[in-house]
C-alpha cells in the first residue's frame, strides 16, 4: 500500500520549508511556560517549532509521543501507522476515543493532535513500514521515535536510522515493565548492540497475548518525548548509552549501561549490513499477512464444531489459555494451559476425540501440536478460537 500523506488545512509558518525565525504573540502566549524557562527560551522553542519528528506507531506509546510533542511546539509531525483503532485499545491509546474506534488511526490521531495544537504542521502515512519505503519516509525528519510492538520493525527502524545518521527514540512495554533508551548516536550504540540476534518467534509474547497495564505507556512514552525534546533543544543528558527500566508494580527505576560494540554489523568500525534486508526472514517470522500461527495442525471451524456439540457428538472441549482468562469468558471447556499441560496430559483421554482452543487460535494450535507428538491422533484446533466463535457463533460469549 502507498503511503497516504495528509495534511490540515493552510499553516503558513509551520508548512514551510524555511526555518522559522520567529513566534507569533499567540504562539509566545500558548508556549509562555517554556519561555520563561532559561533552559528552552526564545531560541528553544524557535527549535521546537523548525523540528521535524516522525513517529512510528501512533498506539501505546505513540499516543503520549503525538500528544505531548504537538503540545509543546514540535513544528513538524510524521505519523506512520497501518492499523485501525479497535475497541482494545482505549485502555491505553489515549489519543483516541469511542467515537473513533473503526476509524485509520492516523486519521483519528491528526485530528486529536491538530485540535490541540493547530499551529503545528502534521503529515500522515498510512502504510506499514517496510524495506522499501522506509528510507524515503526517514530522509525529511530529524528524529526517528520507535513506538513500535514487534521486533522485525525494530530492527527496521534501527538499520534506517543507522543508514541514514538519524536518531532513534526508542521505547518498549510489557505487562507492568517499560525501558527507553536513544539509539543512533554518534558515539552511542545502537539496537543490535543491545540484542545482536532477535529472540526465538514466538517465545516474547505481544501486549495482545501477555497483556499491558494502560497507564504504562503513558508513562515510558512520555520518557521518549522527553527524550526527544531534549534532543531538539540540545539540553540536559540524552538516554544514550543507557537503558532505563521502569517496574510499575514496584515503582521502580534502573539503569544499565550500554555500550558500542565495536563488531557491530551495523554501527561497528567494520559494517557489514549496507542496506535494509527482509526483517520478517532476519526474526524468523513471517509478515501479518500470516496465521496465527505457524505449526500446522487439523483444524475444526467454530460453526463446525457448533454443528457437532448440538448433534450430541461425544467431544472433549479443552481449554489452554490461564485461569483468568477462562473467567472473562468461556465456552464450557476443561480448562488445562498451555504451560501445564505436558505434566497433565494423563488427564486427557486418548480414545476421546478433543478439540482445543485459546483465545486466537495460537496456543491451542500449540497444544494440538504437542499432544500429536505425545500420541494423541484425535484431536482438532478449533480455528480463530474463541474470538471466533463469538464472531460466528455466539455474539454474547466475551471478546478480550
Amino acid at each position: 500500500m502507498s503511503s497516504k500523506v495528509q495534511t490540515p488545512g493552510p499553516q503558513p509558518q509551520a508548512a514551510s520549508q524555511a526555518s522559522a525565525t520567529s513566534l507569533s504573540n499567540e504562539e509566545i502566549l500558548r508556549y509562555s511556560r517554556h519561555l520563561i524557562m532559561p533552559e528552552v527560551g526564545m531560541d528553544g522553542q524557535l527549535k521546537l517549532k523548525n523540528a521535524k519528528v516522525l513517529l512510528i506507531g501512533t498506539g501505546g506509546l505513540g499516543a503520549p509521543l503525538g500528544l505531548y510533542l504537538a503540545a509543546a511546539g514540535v513544528g513538524r509531525l510524521g505519523l506512520v501507522d497501518l492499523d485501525v483503532v479497535d475497541f482494545t485499545n482505549l485502555q491505553r491509546q489515549v489519543t483516541f476515543g469511542s467515537s473513533d474506534v473503526g476509524k485509520p488511526k492516523t486519521a483519528a490521531a491528526q485530528a486529536r493532535l491538530s485540535s490541540l495544537n493547530p499551529d503545528i504542521r502534521i503529515d500522515t502515512f498510512e502504510t506499514k513500514l517496510t524495506s522499501d519505503n522506509a528510507l524515503d519516509l526517514f530522509k525529511d525528519f530529524d528524529i526517528i521515535v520507535d513506538g513500535t510492538d514487534n521486533f522485525p520493525t525494530r530492527y527496521l527502524v534501527n538499520d534506517a536510522c543507522i543508514l541514514l545518521g538519524k536518531p532513534n527514540v526508542y521505547g518498549s512495554i510489557f505487562r507492568f515493565e517499560g525501558q527507553a533508551t536513544v539509539f543512533g548516536m554518534p558515539t552511542g550504540p545502537c539496537y543490535r548492540c543491545l540484542y545482536p540476534e532477535p529472540p526465538p518467534p514466538g517465545l516474547v509474547p505481544s501486549c495482545a497475548e501477555g497483556g499491558v497495564l494502560g497507564v504504562l505507556p503513558g508513562i515510558v512514552g512520555s520518557i521518549q518525548a522527553m527524550e526527544t525534546i531534549k534532543l531538539i533543544l540540545g539540553a540536559g543528558d540524552s538516554l544514550a548509552g543507557r537503558l532505563l527500566l521502569f517496574d510499575a508494580l514496584a515503582m521502580k527505576f534502573r539503569e544499565l549501561k550500554l555500550r558500542k560494540n565495536p563488531n557491530c554489523p551495523m554501527c561497528g568500525e567494520h559494517r557489514t549490513i549496507t542496506k535494509l534486508i527482509d526483517y520478517y526472514e532476519f526474526c524468523g517470522v513471517r509478515g501479518e499477512e500470516a496465521p496465527a500461527s505457524d505449526v500446522q495442525v487439523p483444524e475444526i471451524t467454530p460453526r463446525e464444531l457448533k454443528s457437532r456439540l448440538d448433534r450430541g457428538d461425544d467431544l472433549y472441549i479443552l481449554d489452554v489459555r490461564e485461569p483468568h482468562e477462562y473467567q472473562i469468558s468461556h465456552i464450557n471447556g476443561h480448562l488445562i494451559p498451555l504451560g501445564e499441560l505436558p505434566r497433565r496430559v494423563h488427564e486427557l483421554d486418548s480414545s476421546r476425540e478433543i478439540v482445543a482452543h485459546c483465545r486466537s487460535g495460537k496456543r491451542s494450535a500449540e497444544a494440538v501440536d504437542f499432544l500429536r507428538k505425545a500420541g494423541f491422533r484425535k484431536i482438532l484446533n478449533l480455528k480463530g478460537g474463541i474470538l471466533a466463535w463469538s464472531d460466528e457463533v455466539d455474539p454474547t460469549v466475551a471478546k478480550y
